[in-house]
């Protein structure tokens, strides 16, 4: 906060023997990532806590959706869902990030939200969240990749660019108050499109993977990490993102401090 990163968003990371099909652990009030909540905006209360609403860092299956006989299971997903975004607003959470891609989550979230008095706690919604190679180190650091098959069932195929227009309109329309485009570097002519079709603000997630490759190009020498990583989140906000979810946010803000 005192360089000016006034947002984080968490990803838990529980033991093995926690996980469960149901993602029971997500709910708990002593649980990880509500105890880290809590703890943060006590003592920070003017920092924006923003939490990750979904299944696979919790999940045996490691989807981001219910599995039942091999298949993800939309609908019966919501309320589990629902229940994880509660206990994350009941901790303090100032927005809850559904990045499940589950049809129908936002309005589902929204109205349990407000049902239970959370009004104020806002959706971040991963509108346009692709089937993505550029994943892989987040998967590795949270042991949250698939324990079988993947995620395209859910995720959006790479050459759409149409979907993530028709999901930004759902979105919107069941009560985002935010949308997402993630990955970004390789996604920002779908920024750009969203950033034209919705009247709210549009964040992008710029992944795991591609600040990984312009860290690594950087220690080989082959380019000036540093100022391929600003060009980098130049580019994204250039074509139209308000926020950006960076793992590069600290080195960046102490190099432009």
């Amino acid at each position: 906060m005192s360089l000016g990163i006034g947002s984080v968003a968490l990803f838990p990371l529980i033991p093995e023997n926690l996980k469960d099909a149901f993602a029971s652990a997500s709910t708990l009030a002593d649980g990880l990532l509500q105890k880290t909540i809590s703890d943060l905006k006590s003592a920070l209360p003017g920092l924006t806590v923003i939490t990750d609403v979904a299944m696979d860092p919790y999940s045996s299956d490691g989807h981001d959706g219910l599995v039942i006989n091999g298949s993800i299971v939309n609908d019966a997903t919501l309320p589990i869902l629902a229940a994880m975004a509660l206990a994350q607003a009941r901790a303090g959470a100032d927005l809850v990030a559904p990045s499940d891609m589950m049809d129908g989550r936002v309005g589902y979230l929204r109205r349990a939200l407000d049902q239970e008095g959370f009004t104020d706690v806002g959706i971040l919604a991963y509108t346009a969240k692709y089937a993505s190679s550029f994943y892989g180190p987040f998967r590795e650091a949270l042991d949250s990749a698939p324990k079988h098959g993947d995620k395209k069932t859910y995720q959006m195929d790479p050459a759409n660019r149409r979907e993530a227009l028709l999901e930004a309109e759902l979105d919107v329309r069941e009560g985002a108050d935010l949308v997402m485009v993630k990955p970004a570097l390789a996604y920002l002519d779908v920024i750009a499109a969203v950033k034209a079709a919705v009247h709210v603000p549009v964040a992008a997630y710029h992944v795991s993977g591609e600040y990984a490759m312009v860290k690594a190009a950087g220690q080989l020498g082959w380019l000036d990490a540093d100022a391929a990583m600003l060009e980098s989140l130049i580019s994204i906000r250039r074509a139209g993102a308000d926020a950006i979810l960076t793992y590069a946010a600290l080195e960046t803000a102490e190099r432009l401090a």
